[in-house]
């Protein structure tokens, strides 16, 4: 069997090819941009690019991890996961994963829309897929419950989040395992959490407005808005399952 991983210089594609190697034997590729950069030794490195279709090599491939892309315009990052899908179907790939976003069909998140396009393509092709639909990180959120003052407009809104290491280990236990074709996986923490919960009296509820005129960029204000919906609260037991365990609880250092 030979998995390929695509994205594994980024902070949860590289997390996910440790945890890989460290649960099998198998041959293990990577496919990324700037082939320098990636450093672990006793993994093939194929030089890849989404938006140069061309440059993607999936030849020999039996499960393939495309780590979903970070460009923040949704017609660039479908189309550069569109590339990827089609040289692997160019290519015979056996399997492909997909790492998503909590309901991605039904979210009202904008950030949706692409992994919602994405998840539809590749079901178009026939090839037999896992969606690995990860919620919120822990990491996105530290630095905010952090600070001195945690001025954020939430208010009571809950979040089911989980660790990059979390996520990554939960990937690499689908990928290494039998039984995950045709799946879809909604990845959250064992536990969920508020932002008034863990701030304590440190915390202050501000508009979004308040946010937004203060500099804080507008899609990451919709997040905040799905937060104090209730979009990311609901405890999921997938990545329970995938880990054999219950995730690794946030921690705050004020």
């Amino acid at each position: 069997m030979t998995i390929l991983i695509t994205g594994a210089t980024g902070q949860l594609g590289s997390a996910v090819v440790r945890h890989v190697l460290d649960r099998t034997d198998e041959q293990v590729i990577v496919s990324v941009r700037s082939p320098e950069k990636f450093t672990l030794e006793g993994v093939e490195v194929r030089q890849g690019d989404f938006g140069k279709p061309e440059t993607l090599d999936f030849r020999g491939v039996d499960k393939l991890l495309i780590v979903s892309a970070d460009d923040f315009d949704t017609d660039v990052r479908v189309k550069q996961h569109e590339n990827a899908i089609a040289k692997a179907v160019e290519h015979g790939v056996g399997h492909i994963f997909y790492t998503s976003i909590t309901d991605a069909d039904t979210s009202s998140v904008g950030a949706a829309a692409a992994h919602k396009a994405t998840e539809s393509i590749i079901r178009a092709t026939g090839v037999p897929f896992t969606f690995l639909r990860n919620g919120m990180y822990h990491e996105n959120y530290l630095g905010a419950l952090s600070a001195d003052t945690v001025a954020i407009s939430t208010k009571d809104g809950r979040v089911a989040s989980a660790s990059r290491e979390d996520f990554a280990e939960a990937a690499a236990a689908a990928l290494t395992t039998t039984g995950h074709e045709n799946q879809t996986y909604e990845l959250t923490g064992s536990t969920s959490w508020s932002f008034p919960e863990l701030a304590g009296d440190r915390y202050r509820d501000v508009s979004d407005d308040d946010l937004i005129a203060s500099g804080v960029p507008a899609f990451l204000v919709d997040f905040f808005v799905a937060i104090r919906n209730g979009v990311f609260a609901e405890v999921r037991p997938d990545l329970e399952k995938l880990l054999g365990r219950p995730s690794t609880p946030i921690k705050v250092t004020a």
